[in-house]
């Protein structure tokens, strides 16, 4: 995207000299970073870095220690994102905040300092109408949220921004959980906003869309700003390099030694999902030892409560799991780990690590009611730091702390973590959920290292995810979920991301049907 801003106009947004710290670790140290109106400013960096930190402060949420922020060449102190609102600044968060039993209309009004108590619902309709045919953001006004796909919801987060007349937007993450058409729909929508003279700051991890969209990118490394390109004169390598500090190529599939017997296998599970619905609807598959077996999907369509029904997480309405070859469909999540499942779950704190816990403390879950770990009742504190240590030192695990709870890791090091968990435990079914989302590039390669060499190593592997990169990267056979249903399978060889955007989309007509 060629740069069109013009750099003499007063600039959106100036940050210059700004520290924060948490528990005495610095997560932004002497940042300056501006932005221009009209400007799509990419803020890339690797987990850790900063940039929530920096985007946080921006939005009001966190309060430097020091450094000044000025808005519009003024000075400004945001003691709440409430605040920062009322000033022009809003941000959209990968986990969005909206009310699912109201309609979009309502969520737009709710909290608006300039909507009465009795708003007139035509007036809020008409106008998200209005603001969606604008910017390219339709969306039925009287839906109630439940109703709406994960894009659609995105839409409503930018449309509530859009209805307070925000004209400093923060993107975090925005294209994770979308199709490649609705990527491109919102980058649309993106270049109308900045037509009209406001301005972006995009965090993302996808090198390609960063060059698709962005006219500058600002780069964050250990908390500190490494450096600033003009998109158009930087390649991707260029900036994945400044990110981590050297040369970095994500690791790819490679053609698989030998296929074995079926480990995990599935016929006509039937998973029930939120408000009584059927959210997997009689699905049937099977992964065999040594291939890496991909389900894509736009998130919403029956991932999280298939992989909760093959974990024993919530129980089947119908159908048969049996993995190698023996049936665990009624059996607990316990059982089943018992014989042979790990699971990767996509929440991974609160789900897949206890928070609260000590990194020690969570790479012996799993394994703690079992010697080393326990003798004759009693756990063994030396077994868990040892098992923790070699861990640590054997997965790259960076930021421990004696005696801190592990959720102050950054998000690549808690994945790290949570897979060197469940790989060094007897397995031979890894179910795999989204297990790259949110991380930088080198944590991302890190992850596809971990899964292709289980692989290679002969486990079987379930990798369900809504990243297109990432499936074609790893999987060697793919399956798409619509709406709880499989519509498609296809080769590596076969899968192309415009074929598995259209399925994903509902899109059958294509002689890619299964």
């Amino acid at each position: 995207m060629a740069d069109g801003t013009d750099p003499a106009r007063p600039l959106a947004l100036e940050l210059t000299n700004i520290n924060k710290a948490f528990y005495g670790v610095k997560a932004n140290e002497s940042v300056d970073f501006d932005l221009r109106p009209g400007e799509v400013h990419a803020l890339l960096g690797e987990n850790g870095a900063g940039k929530s930190t920096l985007c946080s402060i921006i939005a009001g949420l966190y309060r430097p220690d020091s450094g000044t922020v000025k808005l519009h060449g003024d000075e400004v102190h945001f003691r709440s994102p409430k605040e920062a609102l009322a000033a022009g600044v809003g941000m959209v968060y990968q986990h969005f905040r909206l009310v699912d039993n109201l309609t979009v209309a309502e969520n737009m009004a709710l909290g608006h300092p300039d909507v009465p108590i009795r708003m007139s619902q035509k007036e809020i309709q008409a106008a998200a109408a209005d603001l969606g045919a604008r910017f390219g953001l339709p969306v039925d006004p009287k839906a109630r949220i439940w109703q709406l796909s994960v894009g659609q919801q995105q839409r409503v987060e930018i449309l509530k921004l859009l209805y307070r007349d925000v004209d400093v937007l923060i993107l975090d993450e925005p294209t994770a959980v979308l199709t490649p058409q609705e990527s491109e729909a919102l980058f649309e929508t993106m270049r109308r906003m900045c037509a009209d003279g406001r301005s972006i700051i995009f965090v993302s991890h996808k090198l390609q869309e960063v060059k698709a969209v962005s006219h500058r990118v600002t780069v964050l490394r250990d908390g500190t700003r490494v450096g600033e390109l003009v998109t158009a004169e930087a390649e991707p390598k260029d900036i994945a390099r400044m990110m981590v500090g050297r040369e970095l190529e994500l690791s790819t599939r490679r053609p698989t030694e030998h296929v074995g017997d079926v480990v995990l296998d599935v016929e006509g599970l039937r998973v029930e999902g939120e408000h009584g619905l059927e959210a997997v609807r009689g699905v049937s598959f099977q992964v065999r030892a040594g291939e890496i077996l991909g389900i894509a999907g736009v998130a919403g369509n029956g991932q999280r409560e298939l992989a909760l029904g093959l974990a024993g997480l919530r129980p089947p309405l119908a159908g048969s799991v049996r993995i190698a070859g023996r049936d665990v469909t009624n059996a607990t999540a316990r059982e089943r780990i018992q014989r042979g499942l790990a699971y990767v779950p996509q929440n991974r704190l609160g789900m897949g690590l206890a928070p609260g816990m000590t990194t020690a403390d969570n790479l012996g879950l799993k394994s703690h009611r079992s010697a080393p770990f326990t003798e004759r009742g009693v756990l063994r504190r030396a077994a868990f730091l040892e098992r923790a240590s070699a861990l640590i030192t054997g997965y790259d695990i960076r930021g421990v702390r004696d005696g801190l709870p592990i959720r102050l890791l950054s998000g690549g090091n808690l994945q790290k973590a949570l897979i060197a968990r469940e790989v060094t435990r007897e397995h031979g079914v890894m179910l795999a959920r989204s297990p790259t989302r949110g991380l930088d590039v080198a944590a991302t390669d890190a992850v596809r290292q971990l899964l292709l060499r289980e692989r290679d190593s002969g486990i079987g592997v379930l990798l369900i995810s809504e990243d297109l990169d990432e499936l074609l990267a790893l999987s060697d056979r793919l399956l798409v979920l619509y709406e709880g249903e499989f519509v498609g399978e296809l080769t590596a060889e076969e899968a192309t991301t415009e074929l598995l955007g259209l399925l994903m989309a509902g899109h059958v007509d294509n002689g890619a049907e299964s």
